[in-house]
């Protein structure tokens, strides 16, 4: 008498076959163990290297149902084509591109900067990665105006707010300001610039450097002064600078830090 071997295993039980996506480079992706997403910058010998917004490299095997791919489980499999590692591109913020990706629908969360001038380069450096994430940047008419925006916004788990403020040194007048809104859900940063102008780095516009502004000078107009810059016009004065910043290398160090760190604080899960 002939045995058959049955399957007794529930159709629900059994696993359900994924696609098979390939590693090609800029492709992004998750490694659900250590939830650590990034792009493909190479493939060989069965591993694949994934590289992070932050340039963070990690190396991960190529197993069946080894990633997630815009939330859904795939198995990534060696690209057909045999073209060697590719760096992903950028974004101007410097963090890795994500091909295709549509704006994400706006978080409850928000990122306030001083006025229009901060607002404007926030978005030219960050613009993409903020439309990823859903974040939306507004700006306030003036840190005075912080506490009734903070008290009215209600920051909670799922409504983070973050604050870019100028100027922002120890004993200062926005210190205080600041350090009076602070709290789990609301984090406010700044820079030491006296304006978002200064946080440019004068190599990038052709200049030695900012210049000094005598105390009760307004600032922007004494530095178009020194520098032969046409005073009675500053917004056009601020598009020609903002014309020559081309990606985060065009940013002093502490702006880029508090940037990201607002980033940070506002699109925790």
């Amino acid at each position: 008498m002939r045995q058959y071997s049955a399957d007794l295993t529930p159709p629900w039980k059994k696993p359900q076959p994924v696609p098979e996506v390939p590693a090609d480079p800029g492709l992004v992706v998750e490694e659900p163990g250590t939830g650590f997403c990034g792009a493909v910058i190479g493939c060989e010998a069965g591993t694949v290297t994934l590289e992070d917004r932050f340039g963070k490299h990690r190396v991960f095997p190529m197993e069946p149902r080894g990633f997630l791919l815009e939330g859904r489980v795939v198995t990534l499999v060696r690209p057909s084509s045999s073209a060697g590692p590719a760096r992903p591109s950028r974004t101007a913020s410097g963090s890795v591109a994500v091909p295709g990706a549509r704006a994400r629908v706006a978080r409850a969360g928000r990122i306030y900067v001083e006025g229009r001038h901060d607002a404007e380069l926030v978005e030219k450096v960050w613009g993409d990665d903020l439309r990823v994430e859903g974040v939306v940047v507004e700006y306030l008419g003036g840190v005075d105006d912080l506490p009734a925006i903070v008290a009215d916004f209600a920051p909670g788990p799922d409504a983070r707010l973050g604050v870019l403020v100028d100027h922002l040194v120890p004993g200062s007048k926005e210190s205080r300001i600041a350090e009076s809104v602070t709290s789990e859900h609301a984090l406010v940063v700044g820079h030491p610039y006296i304006d978002i102008w200064e946080a440019v780095k004068p190599a990038s516009l052709g200049i030695d450097g900012w210049p000094r502004v005598p105390h009760g000078q307004d600032w922007k107009t004494g530095v178009c002064r020194a520098l032969g810059w046409p005073s009675g016009n500053t917004g056009a004065v601020w598009q020609a600078i903002l014309a020559r910043v081309g990606s985060y290398k065009d940013l002093e160090p502490a702006l880029l830090g508090s940037v990201e760190r607002l980033i940070d604080h506002v699109t925790v899960s």
